[in-house]
C-alpha cells in the first residue's frame, strides 16, 4: 500500500519541520512543503497531494486565500492549521465554510513550540481527511438532488440484541410524536453541516436541541455565534447551567462535556469538566447517556452527523432500543462517515439520511 502524500504548507521553517517529523514518523505518509500560498499553489499542481495541512497566517498569500484557490483549482482535502485565538476560530470557521476538512489548533500560537502537544490529533486527522469527502460548492448539491433517496430502515430487534439490559420497543416509532429534547453528535465536517441543518429549522420547531460537536473550548463561542446569525433558533454556547426551553440550540462548550438534568423548573443543560473515560469533547455518548436519565427515551431524538470515531454510537443504538427515534446521516453525504457509520452498524439508526433531508425529517418527526 502506497503512502499517503501531504503537503505541508507553513511560513515558519521550523512549524514545517515539525509537522513533517511528525507525519514522517508514522511511516504512513510522504511528506512535501512549501512556504506560503504562492508556493503551496504551484507544489498542488506539481506533486499532486492527497491532502494538504495549511496554515492560516502567511504572507504573499494567507491561509484561507489558498484555501479558496484550491477549492476553485483542484479539490483536494484540506486541514488548517490554526492558532488558538478568537481571531483564529473566526478565520477557521470561514475557512471550514470554504471547504476545508478539518482543523488542527496550534496550543502556543502561530508558531508554537509545543506542537507535540497534539501530535496524534494531527496524524489522526490527516489520515482521515485522506479518505474524506471533498465538499464542492455548488456542484456536490446537484449530483445529491439527482440521487434516490436512501432511507434505512434499521431492525428493532438487532439494535435490542446489541445493547444488553435496556428494554426493548414494542414498536418502532417513525411517526410524528412529541419529544422533550433534540440530541446531535458530530466531529469532523460538523459546522458547515450544523449550519446548513439548524438553518432549515422553523422558529416554532417544539423541541430544545443539544449539539455536541468535537471543537476546541476557544471556537466554541465563534461556532455559536455563526450558527445564531444563520438559524431563526436562537443559539447559545454552554458555559453554566441553562434551562432548556423550546426554539433554542444549546452548544456544548468545546474541550469540556455537555450534560442534560433535571433542575427544580424541569430539564437544564449544563457544561461539566470533560470526563476521562471519553476520547472525544463534548462527549456525545455523556450527552446522550444524561438524558436517558431524566428523559423517557421514547421521547428522545438523536441525530449522528459526519466525523471520525464512534462517539454516540453505543448510547444512541440504547435509545433506539429503549423506543427513541434516531437519524444517521447517509455515507453519500457524510465528510467522514465514521460515527454515523458506526451507528448504522450497530443497527441503532433508525433513518440514514443524505444532509439536505435532515432538516425536514427533523419538522416531520417532531411535533
Amino acid at each position: 500500500m502506497s503512502a499517503t502524500s501531504v503537503l505541508v504548507v507553513d511560513d515558519s521553517a521550523l512549524m514545517r519541520k515539525v509537522i513533517k517529523r511528525i507525519l514522517t514518523d508514522t511511516g504512513d505518509f510522504e511528506v512535501h512543503t512549501a512556504r506560503n500560498g504562492v508556493d503551496a499553489l504551484d507544489q498542488v499542481q506539481r506533486v499532486q497531494p492527497d491532502v494538504v495541512t495549511l496554515d492560516v497566517n502567511m504572507p504573499e498569500m494567507d491561509g484561507l486565500t489558498c484555501l479558496t484557490e484550491i477549492m476553485r483549482q483542484d479539490p483536494r482535502p484540506v486541514v488548517m492549521v490554526s492558532s488558538l485565538t478568537d481571531e483564529g476560530a473566526l478565520v477557521t470557521l470561514e475557512a471550514l465554510a470554504a471547504g476545508a476538512v478539518d482543523y488542527v489548533a496550534k496550543p502556543g500560537g502561530t508558531v508554537s513550540l509545543n506542537l507535540e502537544d497534539v501530535a496524534a490529533e494531527l496524524v489522526a486527522k490527516v489520515r482521515a481527511a485522506s479518505a474524506a469527502r471533498v465538499r464542492r460548492s455548488g456542484g456536490l448539491a446537484a449530483r445529491l438532488r439527482t440521487q434516490r433517496t436512501r432511507i434505512t430502515e434499521a431492525s428493532s430487534a438487532s439494535a435490542s440484541a446489541s445493547v444488553p439490559g435496556r428494554r426493548r420497543a414494542s414498536a418502532l416509532r417513525t411517526e410524528a410524536a412529541p419529544a422533550d429534547a433534540v440530541l446531535i453528535g458530530s466531529s469532523t465536517g460538523g459546522p458547515v453541516l450544523l449550519s446548513e441543518i439548524l438553518s432549515r429549522l422553523p422558529r416554532s420547531f417544539p423541541a430544545p436541541i443539544v449539539v455536541a460537536q468535537h471543537i476546541p473550548a476557544s471556537f466554541t463561542a465563534a461556532l455559536a455565534k455563526r450558527l445564531d446569525a444563520a438559524c431563526e433558533l436562537n443559539v447559545h454556547e454552554v458555559t453554566r447551567s441553562m434551562p432548556m426551553r423550546p426554539g433554542n440550540i444549546y452548544i456544548g462548550r468545546g474541550d469540556a462535556d455537555v450534560v442534560i438534568a433535571r433542575g427544580l423548573d424541569g430539564l437544564v443543560v449544563k457544561s461539566v469538566p470533560a470526563g476521562s473515560s471519553y476520547r472525544w469533547h463534548p462527549s456525545v455518548d455523556r450527552l446522550v447517556a444524561s438524558a436517558t436519565r431524566c428523559i423517557d427515551p421514547g421521547r428522545l431524538v438523536c441525530v449522528q452527523l459526519t466525523g471520525m470515531g464512534d462517539d454516540g454510537a453505543e448510547e444512541m443504538t440504547a435509545v433506539k432500543a429503549a423506543g427513541g427515534r434516531t437519524l444517521a446521516e447517509a455515507e453519500e453525504t457524510a465528510v467522514v462517515w465514521g460515527m454515523p457509520g458506526d451507528l448504522v452498524r450497530r443497527g441503532g439508526a433508525t433513518v440514514v439520511l443524505p444532509n439536505q433531508q435532515i432538516a425536514q425529517h427533523l419538522i416531520d418527526w417532531v411535533r
